[in-house]
């Protein structure tokens, strides 16, 4: 079992636009299904369909909640969702919580991981729980599709200070494809 950040980013390093907007990425010519871009697609529609758990932010939960129109939940794997507020919910296996202490998002993360039952943990985001979970030492890799375009600011990619290691990089489509192992002290 891995804990994987896969997500895409803007070249500038921005996951949502100044408005939490991810349509700057659905705009990018060749991110559709089809000669160009369908390898990346279809390789994290693969990962996401082996994920065995997922975590994410409230904003990240109110976006796809909000572009997937009221329907049921689109992911199969337990989905925990980071927040604070009261969120509108969906039909599907939703989980939310708060983890205000390095210990809670500890015991959150074991949650998660027993959940998965030797499968990927999938965190989609955002940055600033990415980089709270490689400060842990809970944070195996990052994967990152790097869109040719650039937002000029938004959420980072990564709130925090990560080293990194580079396992792997390529073109797919429009995107650079990126896999780091996530550097521990």
């Amino acid at each position: 079992m891995r804990t994987v950040y896969n997500t895409a980013t803007s070249l500038d390093g921005f996951i949502a636009d100044r408005d939490g907007s991810l349509e700057w990425l659905f705009a990018v010519e060749g991110a559709e299904p089809g000669p160009e871009g369908g390898e990346a697609l279809r390789e994290t529609e693969e990962f996401i369909e082996n994920a065995g758990a997922i975590v994410m932010g409230a904003t990240t939960y109110e976006w796809v909640r909000e572009h997937t129109g009221g329907e049921p939940w689109p992911y199969q794997a337990p989905t925990w969702i980071l927040t604070h507020r009261e969120l509108p919910r969906v039909e599907g296996d939703l989980r939310f919580a708060s983890a205000d202490t390095d210990q809670e998002l500890r015991d959150l993360h074991a949650d998660m991981a027993g959940a998965a039952g030797g499968r990927d943990v999938w965190v989609v985001g955002g940055g600033r729980l990415a980089a709270d979970l490689a400060r842990l030492g809970l944070l195996d890799e990052v994967v990152v599709s790097v869109a040719p375009v650039s937002l000029g600011g938004g959420a980072p990619l990564l709130d925090g200070r990560v080293r990194l290691r580079a396992l792997e990089a390529g073109l797919k489509g429009p995107f650079a494809c990126l896999r780091y192992e996530v550097v521990r002290d």
